[in-house]
């Protein structure tokens, strides 16, 4: 009986190899909109978070989420994931 891989991902923020589901990803989806994927499915290009704020102000900062989704954020969008991550 073969075991699974678990599939990892980067944090944006803090750099750090975690195991997926213990990261939130944030998509942008086809027709442009950036936000909060719980589900892990959306389609559409996404980055991947740790759920500490510290994270999510470090990658607006350097702009990596930006870079991450190849489109430019606007200050609304980053004050509705602040709050979604206090909410998480």
């Amino acid at each position: 009986m073969k075991t699974r891989k678990t599939p990892m991902r980067k944090c944006a923020g803090c750099q750090e190899v975690r195991e997926k589901r213990q990261l939130l990803r944030i998509v942008r989806d086809p027709e442009g909109q950036v936000s909060l994927d719980r589900t892990g499915r959306k389609s559409g290009r996404g980055v991947y978070l740790c759920a500490n704020p510290a994270c999510l102000e470090k990658a607006i900062k350097t702009k990596a989420l930006e870079r991450s989704l190849e489109t430019a954020i606007g200050d609304e969008v980053y004050e509705s994931l602040r709050k979604e991550l206090a909410d998480e």
